[in-house]
Order: C-alpha cells, then structure tokens, then sequence
C-alpha cells in the first residue's frame, strides 16, 4: 500500500487529489495539511511513503518543507513530490535541489499522475530527459562552487559513468545496456554514489552531477 500526504494550502485541490488517489486499491491518503508546517508534523507522525506538497503555501512554504522534511533522519523514507500550476520554473529547481524526487504539474492527466505516484513510490525520480535538460540549462548557467568535492573524489570510475548516465535522465536498465553491466550492478553503482555524495534520491544526484560540475549542460 503507498501512503500519501497530500499537502496543499487549497481544499478544493486536495480535495480532487483525494478522490482520484481513493479510487486505487494500492493508494491510501493517510492525512491532509494546509501549509508546510503541518506537513512535517503529520509526516512526523504517519511516515508516509509520498508527500505530494504545493510549491507556494503559507507559514512555511513547498521548497522550506521539503527542505526539512530532507533533513530529518526519521523521514529518510519520505519522497517529496512538488506540486506546481507553473511548471519549469525556479523555484521547481530549488525544490530539487531541497530533496524534492520530483514535480508534478497540477493540470497533469489523472492517468499520468496516478503512474507517477507509483513511479516515485519505487524511489524514481520524476524528471525526464528533456525536463532535466530545460531546468539545468536554465538555472544551472555557471560553474558553482562545489560543496562535495571530497564525495565525488571518492567515487570509482564506474560510479562516476553511471552517475553522468544518471544525470542524463537514463534509467537503471539503459545504464546497465550502456556499461554493459546487470541492471543490479547499476544500481548499486547509483545507490553506493548516491552514498559518498551525500544525495537523498536520484534526483537530487542528478543536481549535486550538474552543480559539483561532474556533468554540464552542453556536454551531453
């Protein structure tokens, strides 16, 4: 069963999220917050495996939960996903870069959402190829000052390839074929880099490969 919290500062939006996620057998709503500081205290309190979460809110905002929600220990299992009406847009790249696995636009098709709630269940994070690209050519424009280098030293060569194939938006099967290895040898290599970076989620690989430099926008 995937447990959802549904966290939207609007009850007509949750509202309609809720009925669509309680007509699936293997999705629970396990609670409802208006704003980013009773998200976290219900996240506390349900550890839910999913907190869908609104960007703008009052109190404490999308990015600020998330960032929380990413910094404390008891919710390590918790995957954000990033609620927008704005799509690509700055503060969808510093929801990634606070822990978010992913983002959803809210006019998405119900099929699609209801696939991404079980794709970011697994783990994945939710951002294709092509979004990746469009987000990191937007908002990643210069070199930044990297705060892992010490973690990227200790990557192996082959941690580092399939982080870079990671960063490309590939996922575990086409990183397999690529290195030419098991699709379970891949993802250790990904979750042993993931480990040494210091990186909640794929996702936030994905950020710390463009950010530390590892990866850059042109160069794929």
């Amino acid at each position: 069963m995937i447990r959802i919290l549904l966290v939207d500062d609007q009850p007509l939006i949750r509202s309609g999220f809720r009925a669509l996620l309680d007509l699936e057998d293997d999705i629970e709503v396990v609670a409802e917050a208006a704003d980013g500081s009773q998200a976290l205290a219900l996240a506390r309190q349900h550890l839910p495996d999913i907190a869908l979460i609104d960007i703008q809110m009052p109190v404490i905002d999308g990015i600020e939960a998330t960032r929380l929600i990413a910094a404390d220990p008891a919710l390590a299992e918790v995957h954000v996903v990033i609620l927008t009406n704005y799509g690509l847009d700055e503060y969808v790249f510093n929801a990634l870069r606070a822990g978010a696995a992913g983002f959803l636009v809210k006019d998405i098709e119900p099929d699609d959402f209801l696939h991404a709630v079980r794709v970011a269940a697994r783990g994945d994070a939710l951002l294709a190829p092509s979004i990746t690209r469009r987000l990191i050519d937007r908002y990643v424009t210069q070199p930044l000052t990297p705060d892992n280098s010490a973690g990227l030293k200790e990557l192996t060569n082959r941690e580092r390839e399939a982080v870079v194939l990671v960063a490309q938006g590939l996922s575990n099967n086409q990183i397999a074929n690529r290195m030419v290895i098991s699709p379970l040898t891949a993802k250790t290599h990904i979750n042993r880099a993931m480990t040494k970076l210091d990186a909640r989620d794929r996702a936030q690989l994905v950020v710390l490969a463009y950010e530390s430099g590892l990866v850059t926008p042109h160069n794929h």
